[in-house]
């Protein structure tokens, strides 16, 4: 069984940064790319950024602007989103989502898992 769950996710004050963390379980982690994703409240889900397999290609939305670094651990089943300069409009839930061909337009259709999501709150 596939298993995606997020950590990392509190409250903070604009300007702080935070880190989330994904852990996957019950597949070949570095056969799936990673992407993120949040859903503030009364939104659409917003694509974040993805990274491939190896790590060594990210892409970003472009709201994130270099705010926001994903990276992602092999050996350990992992990827993270390391986020500065946290904004009040950041304020969501962050999920990850893994798939095998999601491609670098952030098309949440085209993932096969998702995690449950960790909520990231952030007062100005």
């Amino acid at each position: 069984q596939v298993r995606l769950v997020e950590s990392g996710g509190g409250s903070v004050q604009a300007g702080d940064s935070l880190r989330l963390s994904c852990a996957a379980s019950g597949l070949t982690f570095s056969k799936y790319a990673m992407g993120w994703f949040r859903q503030a409240p009364g939104k659409e889900r917003e694509f974040v950024g993805v990274i491939g397999f190896s790590g060594t290609s990210v892409t970003y939305a472009d709201f994130v602007q270099g705010r926001f670094t994903i990276s992602r651990d092999n050996a350990k089943n992992t990827v993270d989103l390391l986020m500065n300069g946290l904004k009040s409009e950041d304020t969501a839930v962050y999920s990850c989502a893994a798939g095998t061909s999601p491609g670098r337009k952030g098309v949440a259709a085209l993932y096969d898992y998702w995690g449950q999501g960790t909520q990231v709150t952030v007062s100005s």
